[in-house]
């Protein structure tokens, strides 16, 4: 092959691996797929709380078992009874009595005997009631927790068509025998002797009257109400009929047109079909007139305890908390009317005081 030949087909083929270079397809290159990362959400674990227990169930009435023993004011034992039967209801199981004895026998039995857990009063501790109490062993000191207020009433038979209203000189001097004919007390009224009706001496009820109507017709050297004067007059009607229990007071009352009596608001309220409520300076016993401290002798009633008895027997520390938690619910049933907000306040101040809470 020639020298020419061999050059034409040595530049035919370099012109061949030119085109073919030039005509094949750039090859793009290969962009790597970045997958987009998840971002992780940390998961808070919240810290495991445990249920706040109730710092009062362990005076629920079904927490806690034991006698529970009461006694005293005649005029608290309805309002007690039915917190009682409450309680019992609400699943105590245990034992619980409740006396009516009057406020003075039941200061008796909770502060010279130390026989009960609770002394029930329609009047305030005596400083001398005190003393007995700190002269047991072991030592008690009397706490008064405020459970309602009663409108002392005083009443005649639902018969006596005479009497509305009464002053309170005129209540003393039939009392005490100052007068002993209706027509004494006004001459409008029948000439009829008054059948008088009462409370006996260890009545918290007695204390009150005597204290507020009684006294103030004797006063003493300094001119203040003779409060054992007072006493003396009162217990020497000898005509009069005396009684602890009210329900044989309300009875004696409603069986004479000319008798007269006094007692708690609830047992002339459970009776006031047969009883008829005498105003006194013109007031009739009422909640407002109670409210409005126009009535006047309403007084306040009270339950006494201890604060050793309530550390040492939790069941009475549940009965006066239940008592003290319900008592405005059921007052008004039994009779009675509420205690002031803040008496009452007062009084869980003192219960949560004494058992530590």
């Amino acid at each position: 092959m020639s020298k020419t030949v061999r050059s034409i087909i040595f530049v035919a083929a370099v012109m061949s691996l030119l085109l073919a270079a030039c005509g094949a397809p750039t090859a793009t290159p290969t962009q790597a797929v970045v997958e987009p990362t998840a971002t992780e959400v940390p998961v808070v674990v919240e810290p495991t709380v445990a249920p706040t227990e109730d710092p009062m169930a362990m005076f629920a009435p079904d927490a806690v078992t034991g006698d529970i023993i009461t006694a005293g004011s005649s005029t608290v034992f309805p309002l007690s009874e039915r917190m009682a039967e409450l309680f019992q209801q609400e699943g105590y199981t245990g034992n619980i009595t409740v006396d009516s004895i009057g406020s003075g026998a039941g200061f008796e039995r909770f502060c010279k005997t130390g026989e009960t857990d609770v002394a029930n009063a329609s009047r305030k501790i005596k400083d001398a009631e005190v003393e007995l109490c700190k002269a047991l062993t072991p030592a008690r000191e009397p706490i008064a927790f405020r459970v309602g207020t009663d409108a002392l009433t005083v009443v005649v038979s639902a018969e006596n068509d005479f009497v509305t209203a009464l002053s309170k000189e005129q209540l003393g001097k039939i009392f005490t025998a100052q007068v002993t004919k209706w027509n004494e007390v006004d001459p409008a009224f029948p000439a009829e002797t008054i059948l008088v009706y009462g409370p006996g001496a260890d009545s918290g009820t007695f204390d009150y009257f005597n204290e507020v109507i009684v006294a103030p017709l004797y006063p003493n050297a300094d001119g203040k109400p003779d409060i054992e004067a007072g006493k003396a007059a009162l217990l020497g009607v000898v005509s009069a009929q005396f009684s602890e229990d009210d329900n044989v007071l309300v009875q004696g009352v409603e069986g004479s047109k000319y008798a007269i009596g006094y007692f708690g608001f609830a047992y002339f309220s459970e009776n006031s079909g047969a009883l008829k409520a005498v105003a006194v300076e013109g007031v009739e016993p009422s909640q407002v007139t109670v409210d409005d401290g126009t009535y006047p002798i309403s007084r306040p009633l009270f339950l006494y305890s201890d604060a050793t008895i309530l550390k040492e027997k939790p069941q009475v520390a549940a009965f006066i908390y239940f008592y003290l938690s319900n008592v405005n619910d059921n007052i008004s049933d039994v009779g009675y009317f509420p205690a002031p907000a803040a008496d009452l306040q007062a009084s869980l101040d003192a219960w949560k005081a004494a058992v530590g809470q």
